[in-house]
């Protein structure tokens, strides 16, 4: 069961992943531990989102997707003083060629993902 108070307002995770199986694992796991989550196919949507109002406690980025891939939405939220300070989570695979420490990101997991590290890494930035 979920850690979080009674009444209040689950926090937000974003999830933007382009696999829609890893899409809705991920996503039911989260709500299944309390977390409203947003989950987006691509950057693109889910900076829309972002600049639309939505504001998670934590953004989980895969990096190889189409429309916008992680780095250019990484690019993006951090030249938006509104939305730069919101924490990011790469969820990565094999980025042979790629380097996802350009990302600038809070914190990487390694895709397979393991969901007890992945619950560790949202329970770290939405508490």
């Amino acid at each position: 069961m979920s850690e979080h108070q009674e009444g209040a307002a689950p926090a937000a995770v974003m999830l933007v992943e382009d696999d829609p199986d890893i899409r809705a694992m991920v996503s039911q796991l989260l709500e299944l531990e309390g977390w409203r989550v947003l989950a987006f196919a691509n950057g693109t949507e889910a900076l829309e989102a972002l600049r639309g109002g939505e504001r998670p406690g934590l953004i989980l980025l895969d990096l190889m997707m189409p429309l916008m891939n992680g780095w250019q939405f990484r690019a993006e939220q951090l030249r938006d003083a509104a939305l730069a300070s919101i924490p990011v989570v790469v969820l990565s695979g094999d980025v042979r060629g790629a380097d996802p420490g350009s990302v600038r990101a809070d914190g990487y997991l390694k895709k397979p993902i393991d969901l007890d590290v992945l619950l560790q890494a949202v329970r770290r930035w939405c508490p």
